[in-house]
């Protein structure tokens, strides 16, 4: 069972969900989307299966949700919850890397106050609204100034896999690493007609993709001269 840390914040208390790994080389911090929580299945798939490779994770309740509101607040505020939380994984575990990242309005909170972390994953992120590719959000994932991991659904309606690459090149960015998720849609979840071999076969995928990020950015090949 978790671990439960509160974090103070200037819109009242968030909460951090802590998987400690037992001998950990790295932490992930995620956030959750505006939707939805921190039992979403990307969220909880990493919570259970990264300690045991040796990255301890944190998952971050907003205020917002804790308070027992049901619509999120504006980005100006989930970024003043987002900042303490991050700060208190620092103090937590000081002596690992973070990574921070999270899903859709998690992911963005997380570009918006990336601010010297390890590196980011961005599960889901939202490129634009549904059917609306002229309000694009690229520039907020453009302005990482790390390694940025994009675990995105093949039928994504806020911005496919494609969509994405074609916007970060378009804005000049080369950092990232894009994995699409065959079949899957924004939740990234598989439908309960999937078979038990395709749920594994996703599950491997995006544990797999964020575990190898991880270990890149931790252990960068040289670049040739």
């Amino acid at each position: 069972m978790s671990e439960i840390l509160r974090v103070d914040t200037p819109d009242g208390p968030g909460e951090l969900l802590l998987d400690p790994a037992t001998a950990p080389t790295a932490a992930l911090v995620l956030g959750h989307g505006a939707g939805g929580g921190v039992g979403a299945w990307d969220l909880e798939l990493l919570a259970r299966e990264l300690p045991a490779s040796g990255v301890s994770v944190a998952r971050y309740r907003q205020p917002w949700l804790v308070a027992g509101r049901k619509v999120a607040g504006p980005p100006a505020s989930l970024d003043r919850g987002w900042r303490p939380a991050v700060a208190a994984i620092a103090s937590a575990w000081p002596d690992v890397p973070v990574f921070v990242g999270g899903r859709s309005a998690g992911a963005r909170a997380a570009c918006r106050c990336f601010d010297g972390a390890a590196g980011l994953v961005a599960l889901s992120f939202p490129l634009h609204p549904p059917g609306k590719p002229h309000k694009s959000r690229i520039a907020e994932l453009a302005a990482v100034s790390g390694p940025v991991l994009v675990v995105q659904g093949a039928a994504d309606p806020f911005g496919s896999p494609a969509d994405i690459a074609r916007a970060l090149a378009d804005a000049g960015y080369s950092g990232e690493r894009i994995v699409p998720v065959p079949g899957a849609t924004h939740s990234l979840a598989p439908v309960k007609s999937l078979p038990a071999p395709k749920v594994a076969e996703r599950e491997q995928l995006v544990v797999g993709a964020v575990l190898t990020f991880i270990a890149d950015a931790l252990d960068p090949v040289p670049s040739a001269e």
